[in-house]
């Protein structure tokens, strides 16, 4: 299998050959080295191949086996939602790391909600962003918003599977609006943290998007027309009015636009310090900006 995904130019071949075997086993990938010599079943060996096939025409595993991995934690994901994908844990690294450096900082927390700091997660997706930020922040609470209700769908799935209902809410909308009107989330200052990881692969760039990529994921999660920067130009515009005095933006974007988004961003007369942060390819992928 590790040698035919190669043939195809398959990302982590090896991995994707492991996962794979894993799911018709119906075991974890650690424990398929504990047991070699295990024969598989006449039924195990054509769904395999099957999935094999469907694997080699480019449809993405974790659509075949209905999971993925993001940030230690497990997701559902099929056609409704993007893959969580590493580059997105450089979102999920800055914030954790800058509220552990800020822990008793009174003048960013969400003093109206008593519980801690808020957070809203814009173009929620899988919902993987809004539940690791809940996860490893047991005093927050996020609001995750996006326009697709099959994507709300999905993300309300993966929020009831790790147990975080009661502190990650799903509003649906475009953008910061359904942030907006929300009756907290919508106060101005109210936010420590705005997050999204909207659509922005340009148009110059979809060509040479890979097929796996361009012909299995919903590509209004992925296209952002013209530029890329459909989506991004409007939360760096309208997001910072959200933000508590030294709240943080993060917007992942594509790494042939960050200069521009870090130009507006430092025109912006509501932010400061702003920069942009590599991701786990060394890619300019994450800007980052305070709120004065």
């Amino acid at each position: 299998m590790t040698k035919a995904f190669e043939s195809k130019d398959l990302d982590s071949p090896r991995r994707m050959a492991e996962m794979l075997l894993a799911h018709v086993l119906g075991t974890e990938r650690l424990k398929l080295y504990m047991d070699p010599d295990r024969p598989a079943s006449p039924l195990e060996r054509d769904q395999l191949r099957d999935l094999v096939k469907r694997a080699m025409e480019h449809e993405p595993i974790q659509y075949l086996i209905g999971e993925e991995s993001f940030f230690g934690m497990t997701f559902k994901v099929d056609r409704r939602v993007l893959i969580p994908r590493p580059s997105t844990q450089t979102i999920v690294e800055e914030v954790l790391q800058h509220a552990r450096k800020n822990p008793s900082d009174n003048s960013l927390r969400d003093s109206d909600a008593g519980r801690g700091i808020m957070i809203a997660d814009v173009c929620t997706g899988s919902g993987c962003i809004a539940a690791v930020l809940a996860k490893n922040l047991p005093g927050s609470r996020v609001v995750a918003s996006d326009i697709s209700t099959e994507a709300l769908a999905c993300a309300k799935e993966n929020i009831a599977m790790h147990k975080l209902t009661d502190r990650v809410e799903l509003v649906q909308g475009n953008l910061l609006e359904p942030i907006e009107n929300h009756p907290v989330a919508g106060n101005a200052g109210s936010l420590r943290y705005i997050v999204s990881n909207p659509p922005y692969i340009p148009d110059d760039e979809w060509d040479a998007v890979e097929p796996n990529v361009k012909d299995h994921e919903p590509t209004m999660a992925l296209r952002a027309n013209d530029d890329g920067m459909e989506f991004v130009k409007p939360l760096i515009q309208q997001a910072p009015k959200l933000l508590c005095s030294g709240g943080k933006l993060l917007i992942e974007l594509a790494s042939a636009r960050a200069a521009l988004a870090l130009s507006m961003a430092q025109k912006h007369d509501q932010l400061t310090n702003a920069r942009i942060a590599k991701d786990s390819d060394g890619l300019d992928r994450v800007l980052i900006a305070k709120r004065r």
